[in-house]
């Protein structure tokens, strides 16, 4: 912790959860250039507004989403998240702020495309999430190894059950452990 410096995790701004999940969906498995210009071109696909609504993307044929990049899976993920958010199992951002990470990790799980590690990122780095181990994160896992030299990777049970010292402040630890790999590598490693 010394060496890393004061923790730092400020979470970004973020209109909606729809808006963000929209974003994490776009870049799964995608290097940061490359999302970030499949992101800017669907957004363009529904100028003069700033970004797609749920109806939007649901009112769009799938093969002019897919036009600005997008693979089948991530359209038919993004699809599902519009009919999720319209039926309102995305809550709205005021209403996610008040509901536990539990609740919101089992309602946006529902949605195709969206997994418990894309939630847990969500918790931390949009909503401010004090208390967020995300245990199947390799980054987290590595720099466990790292911090506490056990020279192999721990399995996530054994990381939960050694971060129960941290709470309520694991999403403080989490951010270490990706400090840790960073301290290690060099700053292109770990997490924002």
């Amino acid at each position: 912790m010394r060496r890393a410096g004061p923790f730092q995790l400020r979470p970004r701004v973020t209109q909606s959860i729809f808006g963000a999940l929209v974003e994490s969906i776009v870049y799964q498995q995608l290097s940061g250039k490359a999302a970030a210009t499949i992101l800017e071109r669907t957004r363009r696909l529904f100028l003069p507004k700033r970004f797609p609504t749920p109806a939007d993307i649901l009112a769009t044929p799938d093969e002019r989403l897919r036009s600005a990049g997008l693979s089948r899976a991530k359209t038919a993920a993004l699809k599902d998240l519009a009919e999720h958010t319209l039926s309102g199992t995305v809550p709205t951002l005021t209403r996610a702020r008040r509901m536990p990470d539990e609740e919101l990790i089992e309602r946006l799980t529902a949605v195709r495309g969206i997994g418990v590690w894309t939630v847990e990122m969500l918790l931390m780095f949009r909503l401010g999430r004090p208390d967020v181990l995300p245990v199947g994160d390799l980054g987290v896992r590595k720099g466990f190894s790292l911090a506490y030299g056990i020279g192999r990777m721990p399995t996530p049970r054994e990381l939960a059950a050694h971060a129960e010292c941290w709470r309520p402040f694991r999403s403080v630890g989490s951010w270490y452990m990706w400090r840790a790999i960073e301290l290690h590598t060099g700053p292109t490693a770990g997490r924002a």
